[in-house]
């Protein structure tokens, strides 16, 4: 899971609108930096229990706002949002399919996919039928992905490709890693190409500003 010179790692859970905009843009992420993209199926709950935050959704507030704004920058992208039929979903079949597929480019293509199909096109992705589908119009072998996703080494490996990614400071998604550097949200991919260009941010004022210490604790409930 570690970024190498030539690639771009992709973390993402098809739960998250915003990992399907993403995804419509990872052909321009690539045209532009010249870098492989490697997709990393990871359990956004997971991320969440692992860095003990509230999800998205938990909050009703942050809900109507991110569907809100989920709808808006759709239209400014020109594209079509159905939205599934029930959020929050549960996105393990997608994501143990996903991880079956071992090829970058297969399981890639079938990432963007699963996303296209809850968020554009409105499909229930927690559901075999549904699921099935859209990894035949993939070009790839339905039957054999949706065998996978129930064998408990396959089911072991999504759990710790979740947990690596949390420890390497993956908290959410899409998240993008390039050369060690984190960049989290689809409104990131314009910065992430800035910096695959070779553009660098002063490590050393970030270092102090990192040191510095916290001057008020807020009381959790």
């Amino acid at each position: 899971m570690t970024t190498t010179s030539g690639t771009i790692d992709f973390y993402f859970d098809p739960i998250s609108p915003y990992a399907w905009l993403a995804c419509t843009r990872l052909a321009t992420l690539q045209a532009k930096t010249g870098r492989t993209l490697i997709a990393h199926p990871v359990l956004f709950a997971g991320l969440l229990n692992a860095h003990g935050n509230l999800g998205p959704a938990e909050i009703p507030a942050k809900r109507a706002y991110i569907f809100r704004d989920v709808l808006r920058r759709a239209d400014r992208l020109g594209l079509q949002a159905e939205c599934p039929p029930q959020h929050p979903f549960n996105p393990l079949l997608a994501l143990r399919v996903c991880t079956a597929f071992s090829e970058p480019t297969q399981r890639l293509r079938l990432a963007i996919a699963l996303c296209a199909a809850a968020w554009e096109k409105g499909l229930d992705i927690s559901q075999i039928d549904q699921v099935h589908t859209v990894i035949t119009r993939c070009g790839l072998d339905a039957d054999w992905a949706l065998a996978q996703a129930q064998d408990a080494t396959l089911k072991q490996t999504l759990i710790d490709t979740t947990a690596a990614a949390a420890q390497r400071g993956i908290f959410g998604v899409p998240t993008f890693q390039l050369d060690g550097q984190i960049f989290w949200g689809e409104d990131r991919i314009d910065d992430l190409i800035h910096s695959a260009n070779g553009r660098s941010i002063d490590e050393a004022k970030l270092a102090d500003v990192l040191a510095r210490r916290a001057a008020v604790q807020r009381k959790r409930p």
